[in-house]
């Protein structure tokens, strides 16, 4: 597959007759892929420079999967003190079952089955979302933004995949031996192909008229942030 242009193919585990247990199954083995990758850290830095003072913050992932980012984020939280009301939304009714089956009840994180667009109004801090960018045709990454823009009084992150050889070759190698189920490896691959490179996104950006600060995360990861 070339990667000279992002690929638009649908993933499997977007298929409307995946059953929820194979969901689960498969976004729970997608938040392993996460802590190996070290998906969280870019959004605990970003939330690290956007807290201030440690004051209490609301924020919404959009597009929470398994959860386990939210889940990063309250423990990131609770050790430092700091008050947090975690919200997220998932267009996928599978998700809020998967993600709150692996949550305990403690952590106090709300999953809701729903669009981001109906949470307009809700008094943000923080917007963010992981892995989502690239399931969006143009049109919804551009109201996103926009969304996000509006929407975030402290600022908000895309945190997403870099389209790169090495991941793209790399990734199925690596799912093969660390035996996570067989969506997780062709899925993973096709997410690195419909994926974006730094290059595409200032034009993405103007178009959405929002200037946003576009940088590389270690390992393979292409973050969007815009801090006020």
């Amino acid at each position: 597959m070339s990667l000279a242009t992002r690929a638009i193919a649908d993933e499997l585990m977007d298929a409307e007759d995946l059953d929820a247990a194979t969901y689960a199954e498969v976004v729970g083995d997608l938040a392993k892929v996460n802590v190996v990758t070290m998906a969280a850290r870019p959004t605990l830095d970003f939330l690290a420079r956007g807290v201030r003072d440690d004051r209490p913050f609301r924020l919404l992932d959009v597009g929470f999967g398994d959860g386990d980012m939210l889940r990063r984020i309250a423990r990131w939280a609770k050790k430092r003190g700091i008050a947090a009301d975690l919200i997220g939304v998932d267009l996928n009714p599978r998700s809020e079952l998967a993600a709150t089956a692996h949550t305990p009840a403690y952590m106090g994180i709300r999953y809701i089955t729903g669009d981001y667009a109906d949470f307009a109004g809700g008094e943000w801090d923080f917007v963010i979302s992981s892995l989502v960018a690239h399931h969006m045709t143009h049109g919804q990454l551009i109201a996103f933004l926009r969304f996000m823009e509006l929407e975030s009084r402290c600022g908000w992150l895309i945190n997403d995949l870099h389209r790169h050889g090495f991941a793209h070759w790399g990734f199925p190698i690596l799912a093969r031996v660390a035996g996570w189920h067989r969506i997780v490896r062709l899925d993973g691959t096709l997410s690195i192909a419909r994926s974006y490179r730094p290059s595409e996104w200032p034009e993405i950006l103007a178009e959405a008229g929002i200037e946003a600060h576009v940088y590389r995360a270690f390992p393979f990861r292409l973050c969007v942030e815009h801090l006020r």
